[in-house]
């Protein structure tokens, strides 16, 4: 009886599917940024509300070119508030002991950041380590963040190289104290700002923008231009640094565009960018629009078991 190739070929295919869903398991990772909203609600709040595996802290929005490091973090601790940031300092560590890495976030919107030299990047390099890496006392009292996150948006592209170079040397020289060093392109290639500080390899992990970029972001159903972008990231970044697709959690937290309503998210993208070995997770801004939409709520669940259909298989 001559061998049945349909039901040969059918039950391989079967099989590597179910391989791509089971070894595409672990890609489920979900950032968020937390400190510009009142309604983010508490650091701890966000960290147990068992939804997130990152917190970014938004934004040490001011430092650089002699200018007086501020963290602005005014929606919940600061001057606007009348309340110490060194506060936050237990809910941290409470944070931390479940498991959530919590990271510091450079920059954002505002333009009152930039770095004049590559010893004007030095000198905020040290100033980072020593207040918010190595328990000392700092703004956030004597805390050691889990890393360094570059959401460089607002200034000059001179010398954030330099910048990452010193925190990968200083953290090549602390035994024992390891953190995380990484980076919120745009989905433009090449970033306008980061693309040099790209080029030395030294991120751990990218969480890619895909909104407020129209180019490359998801638009009226539509995920081709998001996809496409991933794509070249993915063959752009040829060493082993973690992806994240970073989108808004609601309409209006992008005011031009790219929000993917969840359903659409776990139907038309997470199934291709999984295939990536570099995929890691999604992140949002941010926690007040999360707690809002729970948009959060309705991707944990799916991020794990998006599975790829046959007849629309990209890139396998």
């Amino acid at each position: 009886m001559a061998p049945n190739f349909k039901v040969a070929l059918t039950l391989s295919l079967s099989v590597t599917l179910c391989f791509l869903t089971l070894s595409l398991g672990d890609k489920g990772k979900i950032a968020v940024y937390w400190g510009q909203k009142a309604d983010d609600g508490t650091l701890a709040s966000t960290c147990e509300s068992g939804n997130y595996d990152i917190v970014f802290l938004s934004f040490l929005d001011t430092f650089g070119c002699s200018r007086s490091p501020i963290l602005n973090l005014d929606a919940h601790c600061g001057v606007k508030t009348g309340t110490p940031c060194t506060r936050l300092r237990t809910e941290i560590e409470r944070c931390q002991q479940r498991g959530v890495k919590v990271l510091l976030a450079l920059g954002g919107p505002t333009p009152s950041y930039s770095l004049c030299s590559a010893d004007d990047a030095k000198v905020v390099a040290t100033y980072l380590y020593n207040n918010f890496l190595s328990a000392q006392n700092g703004p956030l009292g004597t805390v050691s963040l889990d890393g360094i996150h570059f959401d460089i948006q607002s200034a000059s592209n001179a010398h954030w190289e330099d910048l990452l170079q010193t925190l990968y040397d200083i953290r090549q020289r602390s035994t024992g104290n390891s953190f995380i060093l990484s980076a919120a392109p745009s989905c433009f290639l090449p970033d306008p700002v980061l693309d040099t500080a790209i080029k030395t390899r030294n991120f751990d992990h990218m969480f890619i923008r895909f909104y407020n970029s129209p180019v490359c972001q998801y638009s009226a159903g539509d995920a081709s231009s998001l996809l496409d972008s991933w794509n070249a990231w993915t063959a752009n970044i040829n060493y082993n640094a973690s992806l994240f697709i970073e989108l808004p959690a609601s309409p209006d937290a992008a005011s031009n565009g790219g929000y993917v309503e969840p359903a659409n998210l776990v139907t038309q993208v997470i199934p291709y960018v999984k295939v990536s070995s570099s995929f890691a997770g999604v992140a949002l801004w941010d926690r007040s629009r999360d707690v809002k939409s729970l948009y959060s709520n309705q991707i944990k669940p799916l991020l794990f078991h998006s599975t790829i259909k046959l007849a629309s298989v990209r890139d396998i």
